[in-house]
């Protein structure tokens, strides 16, 4: 089983935006927190954004005031609104989820395949 499957990836240019999706899949108790990673060549992967069960909510300062990250909990299912994007922005997008799959069991963490995100000048 593949908990988490992204969508929403793509090029774009300079101003515009995406929105990325990352459903998690299975049987979920309880979601702790979910959020997104990206990742460029040569980079290490880097928090973009979380948010948690309690509602808290944590971004980069890079994408902060252009990104909104929100959730639909019926449908297990994080967002990624990016607006304004910036070539700077260009990299590998994960989401990332700690996920209890039943009463009883440990929280893991997962990570999604990865999307690419390209944004042109």
């Amino acid at each position: 089983q593949v908990p988490l499957v992204e969508s929403g990836g793509g090029l774009v240019q300079a101003g515009g935006s995406l929105r990325l999706s990352c459903a998690a899949s299975g049987s979920i108790f309880s979601i702790n927190a979910m959020g997104w990673y990206r990742q460029a060549p040569g980079k290490q992967r880097d928090m973009v954004a979380v948010t948690t069960s309690g509602g808290n909510t944590n971004y980069a300062d890079s994408v902060k005031g252009r990104f909104t990250i929100s959730s639909d909990n019926a449908k297990n299912t994080v967002y990624l609104q990016m607006n304004s994007l910036k070539p700077e922005d260009t990299a590998v997008y994960y989401c990332n989820a700690v996920l209890n799959m039943g009463l009883g069991k440990p929280y893991y963490t997962y990570w999604g395949q990865g999307t690419q995100v390209t944004v042109s000048s």
